[in-house]
C-alpha cells in the first residue's frame, strides 16, 4: 500500500493532494482540484459493512475525514457517523443540505439552500459561526490558502462567488457573475474556475476576486469542472464535453451528442470519465477527446464519478452503484442499492461510502482481493 500512495503522488501534481491523502476523503471530489481520482485499489468483490439511515432523503455526496463521515441531508441536518456506522452528532442547519462537506483543520464547511454556509466544529457538530449569501447554496465549497490564512469560496443562486475567512466566516471578497451558480469552484490555488447557468466558465483571481477572463461555452454549466495543469474538464446542460486551456482562454477539444451534463468529471493522467443524462458513462481520451469507451446504466446520471487505482466507481439513478475497468469499460462488479442515487463515493484505503436518495448510507469494506 506504501509502494502504491507513492506512484499516486508521483503522477499527480502537489496542488490537488494539499488535504487528500489515502486516508482522508475531505471534500466532494477529494480535492481542490476536484479531479476525483485517488490511488485505492477496489477488490473483485467489495463487502457491504453496514447501511445507516438518515432522516430523509438524501442528494448530497458523503466525505471522510479525522475518522467520521458527514453528509448532508433533505431535512435539514447535517450528520456525522462513525466509520463503524454509529451516529456521532447531528446539526440542524435549518433547510435542505444538497451539497457534500467539506473538512478543514478539524471544522466541517457546508453550505444550504437558504443560502447560508455553516462552520461546524467536526468533533462535537457545534456551530463555529455561520454566513449567508443572498441566494440557495446547492454546491459544496472549497478553499485556498494565503499566506497562512485560509478561505473559503462558495457559488450561490444570487449569481455570485463568495470568499470567506475559514477561521471567522467575515466575508473577503464577492465576484458576480451574470447568472446563478450551480456548481463547486475548481481551485489551482491562484484562480477559481466554474461554469454558471450564464454559460461562461469564468476565471477568477483567489487573491483579489477580480475576473481574470471569461470563456463563452453556449449554454449553461452545472458540472463542476476538474483541473490538471492549465486545462479544465466539464460538460454542459447541452450535452457538450469539453477541455479547455483556461490560461490561454482556448477550447482545446469538444466532444458533442451527450446527454446533459451535470455530473462532474473524473480526470487520471490519460483519461477523462463522466456520466450523463442519457444514461450514458464516458470515457474521453485526454489529450484529445476521442472516446474510448462507453458504458450504458438503465437511469440518468447526476452522480460523479470517481477513478480508483484502475477502476471507475459510480452510481446511476438505475439505483444501482457499478465498478468499471478503467481501461475497457467492462462492468467488473455492481451492487443493487435499491433507489436512485445522485452521489459521489468516498474512498479511502479499505472503505467506500455512498449515499442513496432514500437517505441512506452504504459503507462497503475493500480490504477483499
Amino acid at each position: 500500500m506504501l509502494k502504491q500512495s507513492i506512484i499516486f503522488l508521483l503522477l499527480f501534481p502537489l496542488i490537488q493532494l494539499t488535504a487528500q491523502t489515502i486516508t482522508n476523503w475531505p471534500s466532494y471530489r477529494g480535492n481542490e482540484a476536484l479531479t476525483g481520482v485517488t490511488g485505492v485499489q477496489i477488490p473483485k468483490t467489495p463487502k457491504l459493512i453496514w447501511t445507516y439511515k438518515t432522516g430523509d432523503g438524501t442528494k448530497s455526496s458523503p466525505i471522510i475525514s479525522d475518522g467520521s463521515i458527514f453528509i448532508g441531508s433533505n431535512n435539514g441536518n447535517v450528520y456525522s457517523i462513525s466509520l463503524a456506522g454509529k451516529l456521532n452528532w447531528t446539526f440542524n442547519a435549518g433547510n435542505t443540505v444538497e451539497a457534500a462537506p467539506l473538512f478543514l483543520d478539524n471544522t466541517v464547511y457546508v453550505g444550504s439552500l437558504e443560502g447560508k454556509l455553516f462552520a461546524l466544529d467536526a468533533k462535537t457538530g457545534k456551530e463555529r459561526w455561520s454566513y449567508r449569501s443572498a441566494g440557495q447554496i446547492s454546491g459544496p465549497c472549497n478553499f485556498f490558502t494565503t499566506g497562512k490564512t485560509k478561505k473559503i469560496i462558495t457559488g450561490s443562486y444570487d449569481f455570485s462567488l463568495h470568499c470567506v475567512n475559514a477561521s471567522s466566516g467575515k466575508p473577503d471578497w464577492k465576484y458576480t457573475s451574470e447568472n446563478y451558480i450551480n456548481g463547486t469552484p475548481a481551485s489551482n490555488g491562484k484562480v477559481a474556475v466554474f461554469g454558471g447557468c450564464d454559460g461562461q466558465l469564468h476565471v477568477v483571481d483567489l487573491a483579489t476576486g477580480k475576473l481574470k477572463h471569461k470563456i463563452d461555452i453556449g449554454t449553461y454549466i452545472a458540472s463542476s469542472s476538474a483541473l490538471t495543469g492549465n486545462l479544465a474538464f466539464f460538460g454542459n446542460y447541452d450535452g457538450d464535453f469539453f477541455c479547455v486551456d483556461y490560461a490561454a482562454k482556448k477550447i482545446i477539444w469538444k466532444q458533442t451528442g451527450g446527454g446533459s451534463f451535470v455530473a462532474s468529471p473524473a480526470v487520471s493522467e490519460d483519461k477523462v470519465v463522466i456520466g450523463s443524462g442519457n444514461k450514458t458513462i464516458y470515457c474521453y481520451k485526454k489529450d484529445d477527446g476521442t472516446i474510448l469507451w462507453k458504458f450504458n446504466t438503465l437511469g440518468k446520471i447526476n452522480g460523479s464519478p470517481v477513478i480508483s487505482g484502475k477502476s471507475v466507481v459510480i452510481a446511476s439513478g438505475d439505483g444501482r452503484m457499478y465498478v468499471l475497468d478503467l481501461q475497457t469499460g467492462q462492468q467488473t462488479w455492481l451492487y443493487e442499492m435499491g433507489s436512485p442515487s445522485s452521489s459521489t463515493p468516498a474512498i479511502i484505503q479499505d472503505l467506500l461510502v455512498i449515499a442513496t436518495e432514500d437517505g441512506r448510507v452504504f459503507a462497503f469494506s475493500l480490504k477483499g482481493k
